[in-house]
């Protein structure tokens, strides 16, 4: 589903991520671990179109959308949870939640059924839905931001460190999430610290340090690396 070859990017003068190649596969859960400023935040801006590439090329679903406009890649299917969720605090639930059904905006028999199962998913967001989104706790705020990018019927979901900063039931709840999604057909991209848990819903996984791939293999393997831990965990 997708496939990043030679994937160089740049900040100015400095190389920020190194001739990265790596595959997603049709309904699989992958995991790219790696320690902090390692180029996992940028290679999924980049794969989003919010971060120029430099040279090499991104295909998704068989389609090159190096450097396309945000937008456009979204419209395509791919969808994004970035770090820090970045929801809209001052419109309610249910608002935060049709802005990701915008691109779609006018299948509204499909949206409407698409919101029933992000409620079953997450039963908190219809208790809140009309609750201001910027009065969530954090790990109600990481669920509304996964089920809006669930309102554009990704076929890849990617997300950014989705358990920083929450609460261990919370993670436990939106990793049992992504499995459920995963068993209904969703790819999932997932880039984290959070090694142990996020490699055991994965089917494979890749390490990333100082913008380059060092590792890669299944993900049972690289659990119990002795290197992969010493380098996310310390």
């Amino acid at each position: 589903m997708l496939r990043i070859k030679k994937l160089i990017v740049h900040y100015g003068p400095f190389m920020a991520l190194n001739k990265i190649s790596l595959e997603v596969n049709v309904g699989e859960v992958v995991t790219l671990v790696g320690p902090n400023k390692a180029g996992k935040t940028t290679l999924l801006l980049t794969l989003s179109g919010i971060v120029e590439t430099t040279e090499g090329r991104v295909l998704f679903q068989d389609a090159d959308i190096t450097n396309l406009d945000p937008y456009k890649i979204v419209a395509r299917g791919l969808g994004h949870v970035p770090q820090g969720r970045h929801i809209f605090p001052t419109i309610s639930v249910f608002d935060n939640l049709m802005v990701g059904a915008y691109i779609r905006r006018k299948a509204k028999g499909e949206i409407e059924e698409d919101l029933t199962r992000i409620y079953e998913l997450f039963p908190v967001l219809k208790k809140r839905g009309k609750q201001r989104a910027g009065t969530l706790s954090g790990g109600e705020q990481q669920m509304l931001a996964i089920g809006r990018a669930l309102m554009g019927r990704p076929n890849l979901l990617m997300l950014d460190e989705p358990s920083s900063g929450l609460a261990p039931r919370y993670i436990d709840e939106i990793f049992a999430a992504f499995q459920e999604l995963n068993r209904r057909g969703l790819t999932i991209f997932i880039v984290e610290q959070e090694i142990q848990r996020s490699l055991a819903i994965s089917h494979r996984g890749y390490v990333l340090r100082n913008g380059r791939l060092i590792k890669k293999g299944p993900a049972p393997a690289l659990v119990e690396s002795r290197e992969v831990q010493e380098l996310c965990l310390g």
